[in-house]
């Protein structure tokens, strides 16, 4: 058994703790802050939405206080910090008055649209609305926000996922009339005109509002914080018993997350890990197959590439038949490996004026001798190339002490030389308990490519679970790496996808 000290996270001036609130609030975002010394955002949303915006931006801008403890709550809790106001945590000007905006969308309109019966016509109609409302606005500003929140009402968030279902009696007819098994079949036996082939166009689009817009937004290089009106004023929102109708985090909690997403996505960097390797580059492969393909073996494939500074970049690599019916993984051959190892490690250079002297690649499944390969042969000699698998454990082993609280986060139970379960999830110390419902599950890291002393292999995944800047949390229980791989292949599927092949990881979360 093995037990690994909590990663600690630099902040300005180079004060390190492990809590991103703590740092935030005493010190501040890490580097110069200089560099970014006011936020420009845009909003666009309905007028109800719009005005819920100002009211809580407002509050943005002010001390907002823990909340006081509840029946159930412990006198004090320690991992529920006031927020300063966002000038105080972040040293940037947070304008209570959004210098861009656009409140022209007609609810009603957006009502009758989701319930169009075809779901990707709906969604897509939908989206429409968004879209091209922020691209002629953002093309029309000679100064573009960095940044739009997009603020949707309720009905977006009920309607525009995947399994969503309109009631019968309330479904609108819609122009789409092809089946979305009509149009897979159009790639095996397309039409003489192309007609149908016209229509089938929306079955290339998800039935995902967030990774739709997100994916139609790469070509514009337009990033957004998509936020529900039921967050930012969740008291507007009652059942007839008057109770609302969902459950929110309390408002400094919100404003927490929002405020470090808001300040990363405006071009900032809230934190960094602190006394990182120099040299260390981190990748996390990205797989996922599309509904509408009729190979079921096509997949598209990206590559994540992390820096101990916390930065990432995501490369779109290939389309091909990468997934295994067989073994049911995804496997690149050795070109398409190399190609898109190649773009990492050319980013890498042009940052850092030389190649890294430690590139781990993550994935959730194991690496083939091509993909290996060609991994291998995009990188030069002065690099240590490492292939790492990680995966779920949730099954494998149950690790139960003694007292209150369960495992302490950082444990390790090492199987082998180059095998380890890790606890990434369990009591945190500077919490003063463990956040999770239920008994805390490992995960399995795995050295299968390449040397690295595996103690050190499990510090830097330990401390990637604590670099997501799209919140401000202790820790995720899984490193930054694997834990947006499905999010960002979700977005890479979700639209036709054109334009450029690498962009900034805050285009995709």
């Amino acid at each position: 058994m093995l037990h690994l000290p909590e990663p600690e996270l630099e902040f300005h001036h180079g004060q390190q703790l492990v809590y991103p609130r703590d740092g935030l609030f005493l010190y501040g975002p890490v580097g110069d802050v200089a560099q970014l010394p006011s936020i420009r955002y845009g909003v666009i949303g309905t007028k109800d939405g719009v005005a819920r915006f100002k009211k809580w931006a407002s509050e943005m801008a002010g001390f907002i206080d823990i909340p006081e403890p509840g029946p159930r709550s412990r006198a004090v809790e320690p991992q529920h910090v006031p927020f300063p106001g966002f000038a105080a945590a972040f040293h940037a000007d947070w304008p209570i008055e959004p210098p861009c905006l656009i409140d022209s969308l007609d609810p009603d309109e957006i009502d009758e649209t989701l319930r169009i019966a075809n779901r990707h016509e709906a969604v897509r109609k939908t989206v429409d609305m968004f879209v091209s409302r922020l691209v002629s606005e953002n093309n029309r500003l000679e100064n573009a926000p960095q940044f739009w929140f997009v603020v949707i009402p309720e009905k977006v968030y009920e309607l525009g996922r995947p399994k969503s279902t309109v009631r019968r009696d309330e479904r609108v007819s819609g122009e789409v009339t092809l089946t979305q098994r009509k149009a897979r079949d159009l790639q095996r036996q397309p039409t003489l005109f192309g007609d149908d082939e016209r229509e089938a166009e929306v079955y290339r689009y998800a039935t995902h509002f967030r990774r739709q817009l997100k994916a139609r937004l790469l070509k514009e290089r337009i990033v957004t914080q998509i936020v529900r009106e039921t967050t930012l004023a969740p008291g507007d929102f009652r059942r007839e018993s008057g109770m609302p109708i969902r459950r929110v985090e309390d408002p400094a909690t919100i404003a927490w997350k929002l405020g470090t997403g808001a300040y990363y996505k405006a071009g900032g960097k809230p934190w960094q890990l602190a006394n990182v390797r120099p040299g260390v580059c981190y990748v996390g492969l990205v797989y996922k197959r599309s509904e509408l393909t009729s190979d079921k073996k096509h997949a598209c494939c990206a590559a994540q590439m992390f820096l101990s500074d916390g930065e990432g970049v995501v490369f779109r690599g290939a389309l091909g038949p990468w997934f295994q019916t067989d073994t049911k993984q995804f496997h690149l051959d050795e070109t398409a490996a190399k190609n898109l190892i190649e773009m990492v490690v050319g980013e890498y250079t042009r940052l850092h004026d030389g190649p890294p002297a430690e590139l781990f690649i993550h994935a959730k499944s194991a690496f083939t001798d091509d993909e290996w390969k060609g991994f291998s042969s995009a990188c030069g000699e002065d690099t240590n190339v490492v292939g790492v698998q990680i995966a779920d454990s949730r099954d494998d082993l149950k690790l139960y002490r003694p007292g209150e609280y369960p495992v302490i986060r950082g444990t390790a139970l090492q199987i082998g030389e180059r095998h380890a379960l890790l606890w990434t999830s369990g009591y945190v110390p500077r919490l003063d308990t463990y956040m999770g419902p239920e008994t805390p599950n490992p995960i399995s890291v795995r050295v299968l490519r390449g040397d690295c002393d595996l103690e050190t292999v499990l510090s830097d995944v330990l401390g990637l679970t604590k670099i997501n800047f799209n919140s401000c949390l202790h820790n995720d229980r899984l490193p930054v790496t694997i834990r947006f791989a499905n999010a960002v292949g979700d977005v890479l599927i979700s639209a036709p996808m054109e334009g450029e092949p690498k962009l900034p990881f805050k285009y995709y979360i």
